[in-house]
């Protein structure tokens, strides 16, 4: 840190100012937006080390504020930004909770579709499972608008709910097409994925890291152990399960591709993580080759992926990959997070997390399969 020295009466004046006007404590993890580009220092002080940069459009989580300036955590360690830069963000879905918290709905059936809007002829965007729990945002005939955890929304078949509509008639009963929906919906809702063969694929590994994150976090680390979670969930579900490699070693892209061969697999899921110059670039992306089962599956695992995490849903996307390119197999490769930026980062690590991709990823499979 450096200091600046003062006049006395300056020197005074600051004394003052540190000892008797109280330090606000901000609420539980307060989110802020990123004004413009701002220094980010290991003091709350203009003339406290420089230790980074955010960009306009970054986002970060306050713990505390002093003085003007709020307490987050930067690459892993304690930083201060100054507050003139920033301005809140309230969550929408937040909003909707404390104005009504009974707005409400539970689940009550499994593989439940989530779509753009309120009948069966919109586009499927998600999937639903038994026990979900959404706040309800609109209601439009039988069908409920609610807020889904990557801060996007969706529609819900209030039949398929603990709630029906808010309105005091009774609910006429659902049409054919609704029916069909429903019983689709309902189908194999035991989720079995015996039988199958699923061949995990965590990206890079011993001389190559991947992507190297803030502080220093190797994409290869977060692969391997999001892969075990997935591997554990598969294997509750009935599948059989292939893991190309089981630690921190290396293995060439072609190796990679003839283990899903000689294992005869049945789905090729490579797990990677992200990165990009500009830091605020963030969320979840599903890449796949050709048109037809690879983008089938790559879009049933976004939608699950979707529906599960708390990150920005970028969708699925077609990429010239080689594990793709030269598998046998419907094949797809994940990207769950940017892990060059600050607050996909500091979610992607926790085991909450990985444990929620481990289930998408499983659900995704099961929808895949049973369609």
């Amino acid at each position: 840190m450096k200091f600046i020295r003062y006049f006395t009466v300056g020197m005074a004046f600051l004394l003052f100012l540190f000892l008797f006007i109280p330090t606000s404590q901000a609420e539980n993890g307060d989110t802020y937006e990123v004004s413009n580009t701002v220094n980010v220092r290991n003091a709350p002080a203009a003339g406290a080390e420089i230790i980074g940069m955010l960009s306009k459009g970054d986002t970060i989580v306050a713990f505390q504020e002093q003085h003007g300036w709020v307490q987050t955590y930067y690459a892993g360690e304690e930083a201060w930004v100054a507050k003139h830069h920033l301005f809140p963000i309230v969550s929408s879905v937040d909003t909707v909770a404390s104005e009504n918290a009974s707005e409400k709905i539970t689940v009550t059936a499994n593989n439940v579709h989530i779509r753009t809007g309120p009948s069966t002829n919109h586009t499927i965007i998600g999937r639903a499972a038994y026990g979900d729990t959404y706040n309800t945002l609109d209601t439009a005939g039988d069908w409920h608008k609610v807020s889904l955890a990557n801060g996007s929304t969706g529609w819900i078949a209030a039949w398929l709910t603990d709630s029906t509509t808010s309105s005091e008639e009774t609910v006429a009963a659902p049409t054919s097409s609704e029916s069909n929906d429903t019983a689709a919906e309902n189908e194999n809702s035991s989720g079995s994925l015996e039988g199958y063969t699923i061949v995990l694929d965590p990206g890079h590994g011993g001389k190559d890291p991947g992507a190297i994150g803030l502080n220093g976090i190797y994409e290869k680390d977060l692969a391997i152990s999001t892969t075990d979670k997935v591997e554990t969930h598969l294997l509750d579900a009935g599948a059989n399960v292939t893991v190309t490699r089981t630690g921190d070693y290396f293995i060439p892209l072609d190796e990679r591709t003839q283990i899903s061969h000689g294992n005869n697999a049945d789905a090729f899921i490579s797990l990677h993580y992200d990165a990009f110059p500009i830091l605020s670039v963030n969320g979840v992306t599903t890449y796949f080759h050709s048109n037809g089962t690879d983008r089938h599956l790559a879009e049933e695992i976004q939608a699950s992926l979707a529906s599960k995490v708390n990150l920005q849903d970028r969708g699925v996307l077609q990429g010239d990959y080689r594990v793709l390119r030269n598998n046998n197999a419907p094949s797809v490769i994940t990207e769950l997070g940017f892990i060059t930026n600050q607050s996909d980062l500091a979610t992607v690590q926790t085991a909450d997390y990985q444990n929620n991709v481990a289930q998408a990823i499983t659900n995704g499979l099961k929808n895949y399969f049973n369609e």
